[in-house]
């Protein structure tokens, strides 16, 4: 075969693959290529992160059109909203192990089983966060910190965004359930559908176009309420309709509680991850809060910007999730590794050319969402420093995903424990007060924690311990 035949069929393979990709395969991910199955994984994924990443992004540039204290408001409730996300996150995780797991055994009817009960735990879980902001949105926005106008003008936008969480807790599960029965693609189209809407009513909302009211910070809520309520109606619309893996008939809708207490089981150590992590967040929040609200702003803005490279490498990571549950489940155990190390090493190849993106534009990405140059010499700076830990947070966001997709949710919580709260949180203060670095001390804890976690994952996962996980 002539070199020109050879890349003309090369680009032909690649082409049909992407194409499967996105549309979604009946694939079997426990036989074949290795390399096949974490491409037609990752890319909806990606799509489906970057789908996130993008709303999150557009999202705080209307925002900061109302000023540094608005911009404060999303970053002091978004910091709250980490314990939800953490409860969500958690259940997802183990909504993907055990998913996955009943599909790589041929178990379809048990995984719907599986997760039908992930949505009613999630449901459950949804309605103390609903209470919280509800009737006590200006209490927390005084408690973490928040300036007048926060606590006066922006805590409508905290209490649509705590109260209407469960629309975010179903989002995420139900879309666990399409993951970890290899259903990426539509997993990409509900995000797609969801942040599409999302990104069509924040800004009419937020500054009043055409026949919309404005409604400042508070519009940004309800155009997130919105768009995923409206993405949850069309994941439940698939589910009972009949995705290619999975599908939910009417005889698995009752509660059975020993697959109940079996997925709680399993979530508990993914929920405890996060919440180890995400207390650990609000702690920085709160820190950086000290410095004054354009510190935060700038600190809210670059985190933004980060979850624009960092969704699209979860995606990555959440492949590695899906096809080690499966293998696992059909009996293959080194395959369920090397598709890890396969996952990781593309996730790290990523992340290097974000860092070196944002060690050049530092300022001027974060100028894109404002010019008040403190905003900007915070923001900057927080690009600049946690960029420098970029190769290693790919391995501590795929080896804990790993060890989450056999079930072991346990040591990815071990980490965490260790690298948040015995390393970022009392370095932070050191660094912050005691050497007086400031906010940029905070950056620096996080980088280094952050960096803790991809030595730690790597090294425990050579250990093997994960691949005797009963589930």
């Amino acid at each position: 075969m002539n070199p020109e035949v050879r890349s003309k069929y090369k680009a032909k393979t690649i082409f049909l693959a992407l194409r499967d990709a996105i549309k979604g395969t009946e694939m079997d991910y426990t036989q074949g290529s290795i390399g096949k199955a974490v491409f037609l994984l990752s890319v909806p994924m990606i799509l489906e992160m970057l789908m996130e990443s993008t709303f999150a992004v557009v999202d705080i540039y209307f925002v900061s059109k109302l000023g540094a204290s608005a911009v404060a408001t999303v970053g002091l409730t978004e910091s709250l909203l980490t314990l939800m996300y953490a409860v969500a996150i958690g259940l997802a995780m183990g909504t993907t192990a055990m998913v996955s797991r009943r599909i790589g055994e041929k178990k379809k009817y048990e995984a719907g089983i599986a997760g039908v009960q992930s949505i009613w735990v999630a449901v459950s879980a949804a309605i103390p966060f609903a209470i919280a902001g509800l009737f006590f949105s200006k209490d927390i926005l005084i408690l973490m910190g928040g300036d007048e106008w926060t606590v006066n003008s922006g805590y409508k936008y905290t209490m649509w965004m705590l109260g209407g969480n469960a629309v975010i807790m179903l989002l995420f599960v139900i879309n666990a359930i399409f993951r970890g029965a290899g259903d990426a693609s539509i997993a990409m189209r509900v995000l797609i559908l969801s942040n599409g809407i999302n990104l069509i009513l924040d800004p009419a909302l937020i500054l009043g176009l055409g026949p919309f009211p404005e409604m400042g910070v508070e519009g940004a809520a309800i155009a997130t309420n919105i768009g995923r309520g409206t993405g949850v109606l069309f994941q439940l619309f698939i589910l009972f309709r009949g995705a290619k893996h999975i599908k939910i008939l009417r005889s698995m809708m009752g509660i059975n509680p020993e697959v109940m207490k079996t997925l709680v089981k399993t979530s508990i150590g993914g929920i405890g991850q996060f919440i180890i992590a995400t207390s650990s967040w609000i702690f920085m929040v709160r820190i950086i809060s000290e410095f004054g609200s354009e510190a935060v702003a700038g600190y809210t803005i670059a985190v933004r910007i980060f979850i624009f490279t960092i969704e699209p490498a979860w995606g990555m990571s959440n492949a590695a999730a899906t096809l080690v549950g499966q293998n696992l489940g059909a009996g293959k155990p080194e395959r369920a590794e090397r598709s890890t190390w396969i996952t990781g090493f593309a996730t790290m190849s990523f992340l290097f050319v974000v860092s070196v993106l944002y060690l050049l534009f530092d300022e001027e990405l974060i100028m894109i969402f404002s010019t008040e140059p403190n905003v900007v010499r915070s923001g900057a700076d927080c690009l600049r420093i946690i960029s420098y830990g970029y190769l290693l947070y790919a391995w501590g966001m795929v080896m804990p995903q790993a060890f989450n997709g056999a079930g072991d949710t346990i040591t990815p919580t071990k980490i965490n424990f260790v690298a948040f709260w015995l390393c970022e949180i009392p370095l932070a203060f050191l660094l912050a007060f005691t050497f007086n670095l400031g906010e940029h001390g905070v950056y620096w804890a996080v980088t280094v924690s952050e960096s803790l976690i991809g030595i730690l994952g790597i090294w425990l996962f050579r250990k093997g311990k994960w691949k005797q996980k009963e589930l």
